[in-house]
């Protein structure tokens, strides 16, 4: 089935002065402009499109790329205020709307805001910036531990930021964990760090074993600092592991069990030692 607010590739059934007509399907014949078709394209091609509403509510299709889809979160910029409410720059000719009653707080023509597109109940592609009621906070999800994910940094909190995973629940960066600036409306990718007993998320910029590498470089480093010695190992305790290399005692017993399987450290009743 096509919808309209995604991006498909079409055939080319007719050509006309103004642009050719593509099949799509259960949407019938819709237009493709000639301003937006490449100069050797002909009846019979199939071209990659999206599909919207011009400023006459038919279907139409272009060949620009939108920065969110249906169905999408994306941080886009306010270009106008008017009566009906904000219109945002989404990369097409025609900008989307966020009506009054869908902004989160008055926008600022100017100013960018993390927005979700939807059809409203006339069948027109719309923007809400309130988000809180469009992402998922509840456990209905398949995440699991080392699953790389991308993720928009949506807001910042006492414990670090809070993020859309893949497009539809919310995780947690911890600040403490986090090595480079982060901002705003910011698309990165990530990891699940892991999936706590109540389904909520836990997120790393890093994966496991970029961890567990980092970790392992620290320990090896500090004990070519230190005559090949440290005087913990694995049943010392979390805080006398953390005053020492900042970690928890998980984080450096993975580090240490990977160094001593490749036979670069010995572990030893009061540390662990360098071969």
């Amino acid at each position: 089935m096509i919808e309209i607010g995604k991006t498909y590739d079409l055939e080319v059934i007719k050509e006309t002065e103004f642009g050719v007509f593509l099949d799509a399907e259960d949407q019938g014949e819709i237009l493709l402009p000639g301003k937006y078709m490449p100069d050797d394209l002909a009846v019979g091609d199939v071209i990659e499109v999206f599909l919207y509403y011009d400023s006459e509510d038919r279907p139409i299709a272009t060949t620009q790329v939108p920065k969110a889809e249906l169905g999408e979160f994306a941080y886009l910029q306010v270009k106008d205020n008017t009566p009906v409410g904000a219109f945002l720059d989404w990369g097409l000719d025609k900008d989307v709307l966020v009506p009054f009653a869908e902004q989160h707080r008055p926008m600022v023509e100017g100013s960018s805001y993390i927005v979700y597109l939807y059809l409203d109940k006339q069948g027109r592609i719309t923007a809400t910036s309130k988000i809180d009621k469009i992402v998922c906070e509840d456990n209905e999800h398949n995440f699991r531990a080392e699953d790389k994910v991308e993720l928009i940094i949506a807001s910042s909190t006492d414990l670090g930021f809070k993020a859309i995973v893949d497009q539809s629940h919310w995780g947690l960066l911890y600040k403490d964990e986090v090595d480079q600036r982060l901002s705003f409306g910011q698309t990165i990718h990530g990891y699940i760090k892991q999936v706590r007993a109540d389904g909520k998320i836990d997120l790393s910029l890093k994966s496991g074993r970029q961890i567990r590498d980092a970790y392992s470089h620290l320990i090896h480093e500090y004990l070519n600092d230190h005559d090949g010695f440290a005087p913990v190992h694995d049943k010392s305790t979390p805080e006398e592991i953390s005053e020492l290399f900042g970690m928890s005692k998980g984080q450096f017993k993975k580090a240490i069990g990977g160094l001593y399987k490749r036979k670069v450290i010995t572990i030893e009743p009061d540390g662990i030692r360098l071969l």
